[in-house]
């Protein structure tokens, strides 16, 4: 897949067949978009071109707000969209002068003059430019008085939900890993850099990786105790995860904190990146009254989370 990150990089197309998006969490009703995408282009011997925005419109547009939490890093979107057999990825930069276009100015500049699109095609609730005025109707008018095909999939169903990235944000804000996941086709990830802590839990057995997430705007779940397997020196590893303010503990209890303990494994991480990728939810944080309770139920945690696992592909 060859990546443009801006329009002046590009546009020797040939043929092209083009979708525009945030695509954030690039998800399973994504797929049914690209899939297309894909399958238009070896059928007119084209080129499938992905145009995607970044950093995501809301972080731009509302940053006041501070309540936009994305599901892919653009790193992760990259190289899901790299899976899904795309040709060309254009990552063109989000700004308030490019939110300001209109969705005519929009397409005659990027689509019409600089990509010469063949082909576009669109999600089930595809709208862009200023305001968000251009929705399909005024892609087909449009599309008509410049000889364009559009193309637009019917919505993906899962579960007889529409798949969406707010509704996934939503599942993970409440912990459902295993039904996001569902949406999103794979084990749904974080990456950050590991930093240190106060070590208590290599006091009981349970040494822990402290992790700070790359980006700061990323989605982390629901507080709770997970099953996770971890990237870790280059090898996918079981492990199970904390993600709160450590109740029994208690000596950090401003900050919520990710900590992933790496079951057989005990080398040196400070300083190094690692991914995780979620599977289940074991339960809610607890706060118990000693910590000899909290080895006790850590004991019967990690039992859980093995059984768990043994189901799933390390491999991702």
């Amino acid at each position: 897949m060859r990546i443009f990150r801006n329009i002046q990089d590009c546009c020797d197309f040939r043929k092209p067949v083009v979708t525009i998006g945030t695509f954030d969490g690039v998800h399973r009703g994504h797929e049914v978009v690209l899939s297309a995408l894909n399958d238009i282009a070896r059928k007119t011997g084209g080129e499938s071109v992905v145009i995607t925005l970044w950093p995501h419109p809301r972080a731009v547009l509302q940053p006041e707000g501070g309540n936009i939490r994305i599901l892919s890093t653009l790193n992760e979107k990259v190289m899901l969209l790299e899976q899904k057999g795309i040709d060309n990825l254009l990552v063109l930069p989000f700004t308030r002068e490019l939110a300001s276009l209109s969705p005519e100015e929009f397409l005659r500049f990027y689509l019409v003059e600089k990509i010469k699109v063949r082909t576009l095609v669109v999600g089930f609730d595809h709208q862009f430019g200023k305001n968000r005025e251009g929705d399909i109707a005024f892609l087909r008018y449009f599309a008509a008085q410049n000889s364009i095909d559009v193309y637009q999939p019917d919505a993906h169903l899962v579960d007889g939900q529409k798949v969406s990235s707010t509704l996934i944000r939503k599942l993970l804000e409440q912990g459902q890993v295993e039904q996001a996941n569902t949406f999103l086709g794979y084990a749904y990830p974080l990456t950050g850099k590991v930093t240190g802590g106060s070590r208590i839990g290599r006091t009981i057995g349970f040494p822990t990786a402290n992790i700070e997430p790359e980006d700061p705007l990323k989605l982390v779940p629901a507080g709770g105790v997970y099953a996770v397997s971890v990237l870790a020196d280059g090898m996918w590893r079981q492990g199970m995860l904390n993600i709160g303010w450590r109740p029994t503990i208690n000596d950090n209890a401003l900050n919520q904190t990710i900590e992933v303990h790496i079951f057989d494994y005990d080398q040196d991480l400070y300083g190094k990146n690692l991914t995780l990728a979620f599977h289940f939810r074991l339960r809610d944080e607890m706060k118990f009254s000693n910590v000899q309770e909290l080895k006790q139920q850590l004991e019967r945690d990690a039992m859980h989370a093995r059984l768990l696992l043994a189901s799933v592909n390390m491999k991702q």
